[in-house]
């Protein structure tokens, strides 16, 4: 989920392309990223229903959150936010009860085995304190009553370009390889307050392994690089009934990110 203003916003000097760090060495707004829902799309009721699975008829498959009962689902929000909100669109808000009502339901209806919550704002441990649903980690950029800085302007259009709790951790993630051992644990240690000046907010009551011992390609790691190619592919089928087989004897655990980003994503302080 993502506002879209800023690829196509008359101040980027690179339309069509988003970077999170002014040496612009990475567009995340490339051709391989895809954006489920959009602009006017973005809503409270919209978000909810993605999570709770209450999706209206003719929703398209890909909009939609296929999790179940054997799924990881890692939740990011970041935006502008206060004690018990997060702002949508900057027209309307969700509330840290709407939050723990719909993470509920999921745990109800078995739509994940463990969910990763983080969050980005100022105030943002706010947003956790209501949960209640079994196995939900929870991370926070900041403690209540304390703001969530950004962390360094691009000159070239005057704005900042990330937030330091999101730089920290992707500074993190980057070195990340897909057979690493890194773990959860080490994920929630990635900006101590002398870097992040806020102070990261950590739930893990409700969680019931020890994060240390929670493998960080759990929850991270599960997109791979997709390529087009228009070369002739030779594909031979085999049979119904021994592919049925050889599936059978394979355990799957399913991974699922919803990432949702605001319209405006710079924070000052008043």
């Amino acid at each position: 989920m993502i506002a879209d203003d800023m690829a196509c916003n008359a101040r980027n000097p690179r339309p069509g392309q988003v970077y999170n760090n002014a040496n612009q060495h990475i567009n995340v707004y490339g051709d391989d990223v895809e954006v489920d829902y959009r602009g006017y799309e973005v809503t409270v009721e919209n978000f909810v229903r993605l999570l709770t699975g209450r999706t209206q008829n003719g929703t398209a498959r890909s909009k939609k959150l296929l999790s179940d009962a054997g799924s990881n689902v890692l939740i990011y929000l970041t935006g502008h936010g206060g004690d018990g909100f997060l702002k949508f669109q900057d027209s309307e808000e969700i509330t840290s009860q709407e939050l723990a009502d719909g993470i509920q339901q999921m745990w109800e209806k078995k739509r994940y085995n463990e969910l990763f919550f983080m969050v980005d704002t100022c105030q943002a441990a706010s947003l956790y304190e209501k949960f209640t649903s079994p196995n939900v980690l929870a991370v926070a950029s900041s403690l209540v009553g304390e703001d969530s800085l950004s962390h360094h302007v691009d000159p070239s259009i005057g704005v900042y370009m990330i937030d330091r709790y999101t730089y920290y951790a992707l500074e993190f993630l980057e070195k990340v390889l897909p057979f690493s051992k890194r773990t959860i644990g080490e994920f929630l240690q990635v900006c101590p307050k002398r870097v992040c000046i806020s102070t990261v907010g950590v739930r893990k009551d409700l969680y019931r392994r020890d994060p240390h011992k929670v493998p960080i390609t759990d929850f991270f790691g599960a997109i791979r690089p997709t390529r087009v190619s228009t070369d002739r592919i030779n594909v031979t089928l085999a049979k119904e009934q021994s592919f049925i087989n050889e599936v059978s004897h394979v355990q799957h655990k399913k991974q699922f990110t919803i990432v949702m980003e605001p319209q405006f994503t710079t924070k000052f302080l008043d």
